[in-house]
């Protein structure tokens, strides 16, 4: 087995991790919604915890083979040079905004809640930036005008 292979396998840890993350999504309300009301900071603190198992499952989730696509609408979006432009756009500015947003909530912010918060989206945002770049990868292996003279 060589590296690439391996890794590939490796990325496959992200399904775990999302279901962690998912797990931190519905956690507060098997506690009951007397206890929420009680300490709504509860549901704060899991969605932080859901933001950073995002962010490690996405992270996770870079390490896969870019010469090969998951799914037909994924190839659909990397084959079509403006879709694929337009998607990387798109995953540009999110990283921005999630990496921008949550360092001023982080600086600029008293509340203990949402400094929380802005650390998840902080990690979340990084773990963004992995996949943008695997992103770009898969664009460039992809593509049927760059591979196949299609120009469209």
């Amino acid at each position: 087995m060589n590296f690439k292979t391996f890794f590939h396998y490796v990325s496959y840890i992200q399904y775990p991790l999302l279901l962690i993350a998912l797990y931190f999504v519905v956690s507060p309300y098997f506690n009951g919604i007397e206890q929420i009301k009680c300490n709504p900071n509860l549901i704060f603190k899991s969605l932080n915890l859901m933001l950073i198992f995002m962010g490690l499952a996405i992270s996770f989730s870079t390490l896969q083979d870019t010469n090969r696509t998951q799914n037909k609408f994924s190839k659909r979006i990397w084959e079509s040079p403006n879709k694929g432009k337009i998607a990387l756009v798109y995953l540009c500015i999110l990283c921005a905004f999630l990496i921008i947003y949550g360092l001023y909530v982080f600086f600029n912010n008293n509340n203990n809640v949402l400094n929380e918060i802005s650390v998840g989206m902080i990690v979340l945002g990084i773990g963004m930036i992995g996949m943008l770049k695997t992103a770009i990868e898969m664009f460039e292996n992809h593509r049927k005008d760059k591979n196949t003279g299609y120009n469209k």
